[in-house]
C-alpha cells in the first residue's frame, strides 16, 4: 500500500478522465493521496476534492511562491480559514523559487513568513517548496522549526548539504521521480541513501515529473498516481531494499506526519 504526499489533482489536465485517474491509481496500490494546494483557487479545489473522496484523498492549502505577488489580507484570511478544515493536513505548498522569480524575492520571502505563521496558529505540519533559495529558506525556516508539528521539504533536488540542512532541522524529504532523470537527477540516487526511513516519504508531483524511466513512456507524457509505484521501485533499489519494504516505511512516515488513518 502507498500513499502520494504530493499529486496535483486540481490541475485541469485530470478533468476529463479523472474517476479514472483515481481508479488507476487504487489499482497500482496506492490507497491514499494528499491533493496539493499551490494557489487560493487551487487550494479551494484540493479540499473539494478530498470531502467528495473521504478516506481516499486528503489535501494541503496554500500558496506557491510563483503566485506569492497576488497574496494579500483576503488571500491570508480564507487561507487560514480552509487550514482549520479537517481534511486539510498541512499548510502549503510553500517556500520559495528563486529559479524562475516569478513573483519578487522579497515578496516571496514575506508571503512565505505569513504561512508560516497560519502553520503555527493552527499548529499543521508545513509542505515546503524550494529551488535555488536554499540559504534564505532554511534562515527563515529555523526561525519557526520549533513552533510547527512537523515539516516536508517536498520534491528535494538538491545538494548533500541542503539534505543534510533539513534533516537537522528534523524536516521529512520528499522524493519524487526527478531521481528517475539520468540528465538532472543521478545524484538523488546516493542521496536518498542517507534519508531515514523515518524521514522519507514519496509523491509523484502529478501531472508533472513524469519518471523518464516509465516504458513505454505515454504519448500525453502526463504524470499520474499510478506510477508512484514506479517512484516506489526505484527508490528501493537505491536503497539497497525490497520494494515492499520501502513501500511499508514509506506510508507509516507518511500517515504518522499527515495523521492520515490505516486502511
Amino acid at each position: 500500500m502507498l500513499v502520494d504526499i504530493g499529486a496535483n489533482l486540481s490541475h485541469e489536465s485530470f478533468r476529463h478522465d479523472f474517476d479514472e485517474v483515481l481508479h488507476r491509481a487504487q489499482h497500482h496500490g496506492v490507497v491514499q493521496l494528499v491533493v496539493t494546494g499551490a494557489s487560493l483557487e487551487g487550494s479551494t479545489h484540493a479540499l473539494a476534492l478530498a470531502q467528495a473522496h473521504p478516506g481516499l484523498l486528503y489535501a494541503t492549502a496554500g500558496v506557491h511562491p510563483h503566485h506569492a505577488i497576488d497574496y494579500d489580507d483576503a488571500t491570508d484570511a480564507l487561507l487560514r480559514e480552509l487550514a482549520t478544515r479537517a481534511e486539510v493536513r498541512a499548510v502549503g505548498e510553500t517556500g520559495l523559487d528563486y529559479n524562475r522569480n516569478y513573483s519578487p524575492r522579497d515578496v516571496q520571502l514575506a508571503v512565505f513568513e505569513r504561512q508560516l505563521q497560519i502553520a503555527t496558529d493552527v499548529q499543521k505540519p508545513l509542505f515546503l517548496h524550494q529551488r535555488d533559495a536554499h540559504h534564505d529558506f532554511v534562515a527563515l525556516l529555523r526561525c519557526y522549526r520549533d513552533k510547527v508539528p512537523a515539516v516536508v521539504v517536498h520534491c528535494f533536488t538538491d545538494t548533500d548539504q541542503a539534505l543534510r540542512d533539513y534533516l537537522d532541522l528534523d524536516c521529512h524529504i520528499g522524493i519524487t521521480g526527478w531521481i528517475c532523470d539520468e540528465r538532472r537527477g543521478t545524484h538523488l540516487r546516493e542521496l536518498v541513501k542517507t534519508i531515514p526511513a523515518n524521514r522519507l516519504m514519496i509523491e509523484t508531483d502529478a501531472p508533472y515529473l513524469l519518471p523518464r524511466t516509465v516504458k513505454p513512456h505515454p504519448a500525453h507524457r502526463r504524470n499520474e498516481p499510478m506510477y508512484l509505484r514506479h517512484i516506489c521501485d526505484e527508490i528501493a533499489r537505491d536503497r539497497g531494499e525490497s520494494s515492499e519494504q520501502t513501500a511499508a516505511n514509506s506510508t507509516a512516515t507518511a500517515r504518522a506526519f499527515f495523521g492520515l488513518p490505516s486502511v
